[in-house]
C-alpha cells in the first residue's frame, strides 16, 4: 500500500489519569483496532485534541482523530517513534473484546474515530479513516476482517458508532472493511531503495563502526575486524563515499537488510531511548531520522 499518501500528525494531550494515564498498551504493539465515530457531528479532530486535553470530570479518550483534512493522534499509538499507550475508549465491564481479542480493548488496542457531520466532507473524511486503519493493519500484520471490530459490536446494548457516521456518509460497515482490504492491495511504483545520504553513512562510521572496529582489534578479533570493515564498505557503497580517499565512487548498491536491523538494534534504538530518557527531544529525532534513512536505503519501510 501507499504508506506515504497522507501525513499523520502527533500533537499529544497531556497526561492526565482520566484521559491519558501514560502506560503502554498491555500487548507492547496494538492487537486490535476498534473504530469508532465521535458521536459529536461537525467537531473537527483539533476540536477533540481540545477537548480532550481539558477533561476532567470522566475518563474517555481515543489515541486517533480524523476528519477532512487531518488523521491526529492525540495519544501515541506505535507509528510514530514514541510505543503505543493506553487510551479509555471502551468500557472494562464490557467482555466481547475479552472473548474475541483476549484483551480489554483499552489494554490492547488502538481507538480510532472518524469526524463526521456539519461543514466536514464526509468523503475525504472517510478515504483517511480508510488509509489510517488500513495503515496500522499493514503495520502490523493483521487482517482487517478479523482485528477492525467497531464500537457497536463490542458494546451493543449502548453504542451504534462508527456505523452511525457510516450511514451518515451512505457507507455500511462491509463497505468500510472492503474498503480497507482494497487500500492494503493498492500498488504503487515505489524505487526499491533510496541513496543514503552521505553525511548520515560517515557520522555512522565516525560514531559507531570505527571505534567497534578498533576495539575488535585491540582484543584480537579478527572476525569482527572484517565483519566491521565490510559493514563500513557497505555503507560507503549506499551513499556513494568512495571506499578509499582519492579513489573514484562505486556505482550506489543497495545497503543490506541486515545491516541495516544491525546498526539499528546495536546503536540507533539505544541511542533514541537513552534521549527520551534524558528529555532530549532532537537529539531522538536524529536517531530517528537516521535510522529510516538506513532503511530507505535497504528499501524496507520507514517507521
Amino acid at each position: 500500500m501507499d504508506t506515504t499518501k497522507y501525513n499523520i500528525e502527533r500533537r499529544y494531550i497531556n497526561k492526565r489519569q482520566n484521559v491519558r494515564p501514560g502506560t503502554r498498551l498491555t500487548t507492547g504493539t496494538p492487537a486490535f483496532f476498534v473504530a469508532h465515530d465521535t458521536g459529536n457531528p461537525g467537531a473537527s479532530a483539533d476540536n477533540h485534541f481540545t477537548y480532550f486535553n481539558n477533561l476532567k470530570d470522566r475518563s474517555a479518550s481515543a489515541q486517533v482523530f480524523i476528519d477532512d483534512s487531518k488523521i491526529l493522534e492525540i495519544i501515541p499509538t506505535g507509528t510514530g517513534s514514541d510505543p503505543g499507550e493506553k487510551a479509555w475508549h471502551v468500557l472494562y465491564n464490557v467482555t466481547t473484546d475479552n472473548d474475541r481479542f483476549g484483551y480489554d480493548s483499552n489494554d490492547a488496542a488502538l481507538g480510532i474515530e472518524l469526524c463526521y457531520g456539519g461543514k466536514i466532507n464526509f468523503a475525504e473524511a472517510y478515504k483517511r479513516f480508510v488509509w489510517y486503519l488500513a495503515y496500522c493493519c499493514d503495520k502490523w500484520n493483521k487482517n482487517p476482517s478479523t482485528h477492525i471490530p467497531t464500537h457497536k459490536q463490542l458494546d451493543p446494548s449502548r453504542k451504534s458508532d462508527c456505523d452511525q457516521a457510516l450511514k451518515y456518509g451512505g457507507k455500511t460497515l462491509k463497505n468500510l472493511i472492503t474498503d480497507v482490504a482494497s487500500e492494503l492491495t493498492t500498488s504503487i511504483n515505489v524505487p526499491d531503495f533510496v541513496q543514503l545520504p552521505a553525511q548520515e553513512a560517515q557520522w555512522l562510521i565516525d560514531e559507531y563502526i570505527s571505534p567497534a572496529w578498533f576495539e575488535s582489534q585491540r582484543a584480537g578479533d579478527e572476525v569482527g575486524k572484517t565483519h566491521f570493515h565490510n559493514l563500513a564498505s557497505n555503507l560507503r557503497m549506499a551513499s556513494g563515499i568512495p571506499l578509499k580517499a582519492g579513489s573514484p565512487p562505486l556505482p550506489i548498491a543497495k545497503l543490506p537488510k541486515s545491516n541495516t536491523q544491525e546498526i539499528i538494534f546495536r546503536w540507533l534504538s539505544p541511542g533514541w531511548f537513552k534521549s527520551k530518557a534524558e528529555g532530549n527531544d532532537d537529539l531522538a529525532k536524529h536517531f530517528n531520522t537516521v535510522a529510516n534513512s538506513l532503511r530507505r536505503a535497504a528499501g524496507i519501510p520507514i517507521e
